[in-house]
Order: C-alpha cells, then sequence, then structure tokens
C-alpha cells in the first residue's frame, strides 16, 4: 500500500468513526457540566427580597405589555385536574429525560454533528447560569398569594414523587435554588431538543414533535406558575446567544487541545501530510468534487451552527 493510501485510509476512517472510543470521555464532560449548573444554581442563591423584586418587575412589565400569560394559565392549571396534574408531570420529567436522550441519538445516529449540538447546548447553559447570577428571579409560585398564583405542583405533590418545594423529590427541596428563574432553561433545552428533531429526525410525527414540544414546555412552565413569559423569552434568546457562540468555542476548544498535544477536540485524529500530495485524479474522501474536477474539504460543521 502506498503512503498515499495509506493516509486516505486513515482520513476515511477518522472521518466515518468519529465517536469511536470516545463515549468514555463524553459522559465525564457532559456530568461535569451537569454538575457545575447545578452546583451554580445552589450558589447562587441571591437575596430573596431582591428575587422578589425582579419578580414584581418582571410581572408589572408583562402587565404593561398585556402580556402576562401566566395569570391565566395558572387559574386554568388549579382549577383543572385534569390538565394540572399532567402539566406537573411534564415539568418534573421531560426537561432531565429528553434532552440526555437526544444527545444520545445525536451521538450514536449523527457522530459528525454531535460535538456542535453538544457545545451548542452547554454553552447556552452556562449563559443561563450567569443570567441567574445576575438576576435572581422569585417565580410566580412564590410570590405573595394576593398576586393570585397558586403552586400547581405543591397543590398536586400527593399525585407525583415532589414536594412542595418546585420539582425537586420530596426532601430534597433545600437543595435546589427557586429563584433562579430568569431565564428559563426548560423553554432553552426544549428549544434545542426541538431544533434537533426538525432537522435530524425523519417523518411529519417527528416534525411535529419538534414544534410541538419546545411551544407545549412553554406553556407547562407558566401554567405551573414556575416561570414568567419574559423568562420564556429569555431562555429563547439565551439559546440564541449560545448559537452565536458555538462556532468560536469549538475553534478555542481546539486551539486549547492542540496546545496541550491532545489532538482534535472532536476525537478524530489529525493527519498531517509532511509535504505529500495525491495523485493526479485521487483525492480524500469526504471531500467534494468541484464542477472543475478538484476536490474541497466537505463541511461538517450543521447549518445551524454556521
Amino acid at each position: 500500500m502506498t503512503e498515499s493510501a495509506r493516509m486516505s485510509q486513515t482520513a476515511h476512517a477518522s472521518r466515518h468513526h468519529p465517536t469511536r472510543l470516545r463515549w468514555w470521555t463524553e459522559l465525564p464532560l457532559i456530568a461535569v457540566v451537569y454538575v457545575a449548573y447545578s452546583a451554580g444554581r445552589l450558589v447562587v442563591r441571591g437575596d430573596v427580597s431582591t428575587a422578589v423584586d425582579h419578580g414584581l418587575a418582571i410581572l408589572h412589565l408583562e402587565g404593561l405589555l398585556h402580556i402576562d400569560f401566566e395569570r391565566p394559565l395558572n387559574r386554568l392549571f388549579t382549577s383543572t385536574p385534569e390538565i394540572g396534574i399532567p402539566a406537573d408531570f411534564l415539568y418534573a420529567a421531560p426537561h432531565y429525560l429528553v434532552t440526555p436522550a437526544i444527545l444520545v441519538w445525536l451521538f450514536r445516529r449523527y457522530p459528525a454533528r454531535y460535538r456542535a449540538a453538544r457545545t451548542w447546548l452547554m454553552v447556552s447553559t452556562l449563559l443561563g447560569l450567569i443570567g441567574f447570577s445576575l438576576m435572581p428571579t422569585c417565580p410566580p409560585r412564590l410570590l405573595d398569594a394576593g398576586h393570585g398564583f397558586v403552586d400547581t405542583m405543591a397543590q398536586f405533590s400527593s399525585y407525583g414523587w415532589w414536594g412542595a418545594e418546585a420539582s425537586a423529590p420530596r426532601g430534597l427541596g433545600g437543595m435546589t435554588n427557586q429563584y433562579a428563574a430568569m431565564p428559563s432553561l426548560h423553554v432553552g433545552w426544549a428549544l434545542w431538543c426541538g431544533v434537533m428533531l426538525w432537522r435530524y429526525g425523519r417523518g411529519p410525527a417527528t416534525k411535529v414533535l419538534a414544534v410541538v414540544y419546545p411551544l407545549l414546555t412553554t406553556v407547562v412552565v407558566m401554567g405551573t406558575a414556575n416561570h414568567y413569559f419574559l423568562d420564556a423569552v429569555a431562555g429563547a434568546a439565551v439559546m440564541g446567544a449560545g448559537l452565536l457562540l458555538t462556532r468560536p468555542s469549538m475553534r478555542l476548544a481546539d486551539r486549547v487541545k492542540a496546545r496541550l498535544g491532545l489532538g482534535s477536540a472532536d476525537g478524530t485524529s489529525t493527519v498531517v501530510s509532511g509535504g505529500c500530495e495525491t495523485s493526479a485524479g485521487e483525492h480524500i474522501p469526504g471531500q467534494r468534487i468541484s464542477s472543475t474536477g478538484s476536490a474541497t474539504a466537505d463541511d461538517s460543521t450543521p447549518a445551524a451552527t454556521r
């Protein structure tokens, strides 16, 4: 086998098996980010009176703009157990189940797209933590009862595993930051899931789910009095900012790993030609051939991050 053929074979294997032998590095990475996010939410609790002031300011602004949709939704959820109880389950579970499931699905089915998608989610989550730090916000359910909100999760807690303190399991409410309402990462993560399902899912049912899931999540977080409408808007804005920062973050990670001699950040090996050139008519697998017959590098970056 010629040197050129060996290089082509290596490049082919590197491109088509980017996730092989890398799952054990991905799991700790995601776990570290999630633990940092959870710990950060707990640490940056903020002053309760300040959080209440922020919540009332949001509620006042929404009233001026006539976008305080959480009020009628909360009344509906509170007065109709057939709606309120399923909504509580939807708030407590999918946020922690659907997102990891889609990450695993992308890792296995679309390895070339996985790194950008994962980076987008992680960067946005860290931006959300900054939001919690800068603006601790009291959710509607914790405002004085005179403001007209009822905590549906406390009202229907006997139907689920959670107690009267948010969606945490009974007895663990003290380990959560109940004033981390702005932005709503329930909505942000659901939006990310919707984009992934829309872009990479197949069939009309998947497309419908891609639209329904983030919209339903937005309704649920308001109806259960866990978030204001502007929290949901901020959650979407954070995801947009994270998307813009995805490619710069990936380039920065590549430079850091190159300096440390750890290879490519996406788990693929870097093939250095050492000045060798392919013979006439040859091209590296994965390259696109232009109309003039020349080979151009395949761009595996998802359009969502371009």
